[in-house]
């Protein structure tokens, strides 16, 4: 039997950060957006469009293109709550740990509702996902992995044929390559890779191909 879940991905902003709606059934139904980049006006369309109601935001980790559009999403569809890795509570108020101080457009999001615990999972509509800590990009990095589905979203920790960018001041390559490897590479090699930049692939692809994973 096939997992009803719809999953539709938006490049949002300059950065071009993929943010997702996820929702069981195609329309009238709960949804979740799963990271909300600047203009995220695509994504608040979606949703209306096919009158799901927003449930809750999840957020992969809380730098500035992944939380930009947060004060838009909630101003357009209501004020659902943030869950957020206990770890990156800070980021989202802080325009030093969410990297935005850096930029002309600083950031200070909504504060969190509540958490993503690992090993506790969260349910939307009947379909459950894990939560897998995988930090090293950010300390508070998740992934949100729907085995029946075969699909994680991993943030911006791992990309075709990359990972993730390990230089920021909360960064660390080598607790990075370890979630990988402990987290993520030990999913089915079929196993769908939705990240935070670029285009989807696979653990089997990255496994074989990806030269930071050698």
């Amino acid at each position: 039997m096939t997992l009803p879940l719809h999953l539709q991905s938006f490049s949002l902003g300059d950065w071009q950060t993929n943010c997702y709606v996820l929702h069981a059934t195609e329309r009238d139904a709960p949804c979740w957006i799963v990271d909300a980049g600047f203009d995220p006006a695509p994504m608040i369309e979606y949703i209306r469009e096919r009158r799901l109601q927003l449930e809750k935001i999840l957020l992969t980790h809380a730098h500035l293109d992944h939380i930009g559009g947060l004060h838009e999403v909630r101003r357009a569809l209501g004020p659902a709550p943030i869950l957020i890795h206990p770890a990156e509570r800070d980021f989202l108020t802080d325009t030093f740990l969410n990297l935005s101080a850096i930029t002309h457009c600083p950031v200070v999001a909504p504060p969190a509702d509540g958490d993503l615990t690992p090993g506790v999972p969260v349910e939307l509509d009947g379909v459950e996902f894990e939560v897998r800590h995988t930090p090293g990009h950010s300390p508070g990095g998740v992934t949100l992995y729907q085995a029946q589905a075969g699909v994680a979203l991993v943030g911006d920790a791992l990309f075709a044929g990359s990972i993730g960018r390990y230089d920021f001041p909360t960064s660390d390559g080598e607790l990075l390559l370890r979630s990988i490897r402990e987290q993520l590479l030990t999913l089915p090699d079929a196993t769908r890779i939705l990240s935070g930049h670029g285009p989807p692939t696979t653990i089997g692809a990255e496994r074989r191909h990806n030269p930071y994973l050698r």
